[in-house]
């Protein structure tokens, strides 16, 4: 069967027009009409003939395409009612594609994806860090995650310590991943055209440091940026914790009460939070 591009501006408006649709600011929608973004998307996602790939909001099929005619078996959960019946179209003949309806943060994802898989995602900007959390925190058999997103927040997710947008954020990403940004897209590339720079970041996803306890880890990366003009001391004791204990543990870590978490390696935080582990034990 001959599939048309649908990474195409023609193409685009004549499938929203042919199902009536508008994209929903609600959703954050802006369909990808550029293919060369499409392909380079898809060779940064290192597809090989027959690799899973969980794609986040397939839209009305643009990057899906590109995914499936690269070898891909791609698996699509989408929030919109409305799209469903337009990938149905739009994706026809297609093997190895499959959809699901419904939210990426309730979908039961283990059993959806027992197998080692990557991610592709356009990801809205009111959501993004939110999904990107809930990927990387559970645990998946994820092995990377390509993802575009907003400039401001691909520079947040691969800042370094010291730098004014490295936050818990950049923490978290970094702490489950090598993370990189490889490309910008520009306004131009959508449809309708966002506000906003978008950025195509890579990820790929390993166990970077160990812990004992993960989450109490991101507990205490996220309570020592909670006020970031303030010293980990006060930042730390200002969200419970007992500050003789804060002061024991950062003393143990050899670190001094009087730096700004934004100053923490990746590391450091791996040892604080241990070291206060041990110590409300």
């Amino acid at each position: 069967m001959f599939h048309p591009k649908i990474a195409d501006f023609s193409a685009t408006r004549h499938i929203l027009k042919t199902f009536n649709l508008r994209a929903s600011k609600r959703l954050g929608q802006n369909f990808l009409i550029d293919a060369e973004v499409v392909q380079k998307i898809v060779e940064a996602t290192e597809i090989s003939e027959g690799d899973e790939v969980l794609e986040i909001g397939p839209g009305i099929g643009t990057l899906t395409q590109g995914l499936l005619e690269g070898g891909a078996k791609v698996t699509a959960v989408e929030l919109d009612k409305k799209l469903p019946a337009v990938l149905a179209k739009t994706l026809e003949g297609y093997e190895n594609f499959k959809l699901v309806q419904g939210d990426i943060l309730k979908v039961d994802l283990e059993n959806l994806m027992p197998q080692n898989f990557k991610v592709t995602a356009n990801l809205p900007y009111y959501i993004t860090t939110q999904i990107l959390l809930t990927l990387l925190e559970k645990k998946l058999p994820i092995t990377k995650i390509v993802t575009m997103v907003q400039r401001e927040v691909a520079e947040r997710m691969t800042a370094a310590p010291g730098s004014k947008i490295y936050g818990a954020l950049s923490v978290a990403v970094q702490f489950r991943s090598d993370a990189r940004i490889a490309f910008d897209v520009p306004p131009t590339a959508f449809l309708p055209q966002p506000e906003v720079t978008s950025s195509v970041v890579i990820c790929d996803v390993k166990e970077k440091i160990k812990v004992a306890d993960e989450n109490f880890f991101i507990k205490v990366v996220r309570a020592s940026f909670g006020q970031r003009r303030k010293t980990l001391l006060n930042s730390l004791t200002g969200a419970g914790f007992p500050r003789e204990i804060i002061l024991k543990s950062l003393d143990a870590a050899e670190i001094l009460p009087s730096r700004r978490a934004e100053t923490l390696s990746l590391e450091e935080f791996a040892k604080l939070s241990e070291k206060i582990l041990q110590s409300l034990n």
